[in-house]
């Protein structure tokens, strides 16, 4: 399942109207609600269906939701439930949670509320259950759009896959290293996968992409009242995810005080909620990722040296692209191969121009940027065989001279908006600015955000699907800037 796919959701609750409302908050193509009024019935929809995410109340009439809870997670700990009711008490929160359900939510609740914790379960559970695949292993006809393959055949590569196979069934801390897009979450899920842990839950938090007063209370949560629009309490995911793993993506940003908190975290395996003084054990396996050079920003004080070796019980790092030699028309030829078919277009054969094209491009986003390339070729082609043509316009190959050609395939044409972005570099610089990266990275998303939502009509998952990341990071990015989805309505 990519994140354009329909998401399937379980919503078990005796109230029709809530049923209702669930359809119509979340239609298709998106998603697939099925509903249930019993827990009975709800349970055979499960086995049935395989539901991505179950949205459960804790008041039925055939048996109680707690009672329903324990059934669901005795069939598939790594669906998440989000317990829901009318009748909030403390007591019934803390059955739910140390039931095992993901989120509490109260009745009457908000769609805009409810929707990003759905979309956050549903993307927890498309982490946790579609599969990472490694050379050595083969799924046949179910090798499609519903699995990840790790791809590659160079010496780095190898040595990546030697080391998946070394350190996931260790119970140890595993430190991803490599720039943006060269899948890294995929190496993470295949730890996971192939992990002691791999029936209990995997949940990936973006640690860039989350204002650090948030992140902290996605971390570990918060007691009703602790801050301001803190009107319940709130469990992190040490705590939905003991027993499990947890990915922190983007580790090397993380502020110097969050970092501090999560390695008390890793060395007394136990925190406190914000708000709270009650110390919550938790027994959870973390996988880290970074783009960033860690051993540098140690050197200059941004990153703790401490949370550097307390993470890095084990480092795998993962070669650009551009590195990786003939890797390149592995990929190629793979992904023209499986997107062909799931975008439905006929596909033969590669022109030698296009390969040439391909394998000379930098590919400064790495496996990510290639993916999106071949997307937009195949969208584009209008026959079998992929010639340049059919390329994005940063690929155009003009056939009289070999060495402009290598340079245009380099410097693509994409002059104008480089240029922006250093005049805009240079401006905060004579400002004295010391957030100059953020402040560049608003700037951008504040222009393509609005874009692209406009381009796919205000659909979420489509916009999410062409930016590369999932429904619950777009959305929480867009509440960060104060965009609305509503955007297309306003062009």
């Amino acid at each position: 399942m990519n994140s354009s796919d329909p998401s399937t959701l379980l919503v078990v609750d005796d109230d029709a109207l809530i049923l209702q409302v669930m359809k119509l908050c979340l239609p298709a193509p998106d998603y697939h609600v099925i509903t249930a009024d019993t827990a009975s019935k709800g349970l055979q929809l499960f086995a049935q269906h395989k539901p991505d995410a179950v949205l459960l109340d804790i008041q039925l009439p055939d048996q109680s939701g707690l009672a329903a809870l324990h059934e669901f997670r005795e069939l598939d700990r790594r669906v998440p439930v989000i317990m829901m009711t009318g009748h909030g008490t403390a007591e019934t929160a803390i059955g739910a949670m140390s039931g095992g359900a993901f989120e509490y939510v109260t009745k009457p609740f908000e769609p805009d509320d409810i929707l990003p914790i759905i979309d956050s379960a549903l993307e927890t559970s498309r982490m946790a259950r579609k599969p990472a695949v490694l050379p050595s292993e083969s799924l046949g006809d179910a090798d499609d759009a519903t699995t990840d393959r790790v791809l590659g055949d160079c010496p780095a590569m190898v040595e990546v896959f030697r080391s998946i196979g070394r350190v996931a069934s260790r119970d140890v801390a595993v430190l991803i290293l490599g720039e943006t897009g060269t899948g890294k979450e995929v190496v993470a899920r295949a730890i996971y996968q192939h992990s002691n842990r791999r029936d209990q839950l995997f949940h990936a938090i973006n640690c860039a992409a989350i204002p650090e007063n948030l992140l902290e209370s996605e971390l570990f949560g918060h007691e009703k009242g602790s801050f301001t629009g803190a009107d319940q309490r709130h469990i992190g995911k040490f705590e939905v995810c003991n027993g499990g793993t947890l990915f922190l993506d983007e580790i090397g940003d993380m502020t110097p005080k969050m970092q501090t908190k999560l390695l008390r975290v890793l060395q007394e395996k136990e925190f406190e909620r914000v708000g709270g003084n009650k110390s919550i054990k938790s027994d959870v396996r973390i996988i880290a990722a970074t783009n960033r050079d860690v051993e540098s920003a140690m050197v200059d004080n941004s990153f703790r040296s401490d949370l550097y070796y307390r993470l890095n019980e084990f480092t795998i790092n993962l070669p650009p692209l551009r590195d990786r030699g003939e890797d390149i028309k592995i990929m190629v030829d793979y992904f023209f191969a499986r997107f062909a078919k799931s975008l439905g277009k006929e596909f033969v054969s590669i022109a030698p121009e296009t390969m040439a094209a391909l394998k000379l491009h930098s590919w400064p986003g790495n496996v990510r940027e290639l993916q999106g390339v071949i997307k937009q070729t195949l969208l584009k082609a209008s026959g079998p065989v992929i010639v340049p043509a059919f390329l994005p316009g940063s690929f155009t190959v003009q056939n009289d001279d070999s060495s402009t050609n290598s340079a245009n395939l380099e410097k693509g044409n994409s002059g104008t908006w480089q240029a922006n972005l250093k005049m805009r570099a240079a401006a905060l610089l004579e400002e004295g600015s010391h957030n100059i990266s953020a402040d560049i990275h608003d700037a951008v998303d504040r222009e393509i955000l609005p874009e692209i939502l406009r381009a796919t009509q205000g659909n979420v998952s489509a916009a999410s699907s062409r930016l590369g990341v999932s429904r619950p990071t777009l959305r929480s990015r867009l509440k960060q800037l104060g965009l609305s989805t509503d955007v297309a309505k306003d062009a």
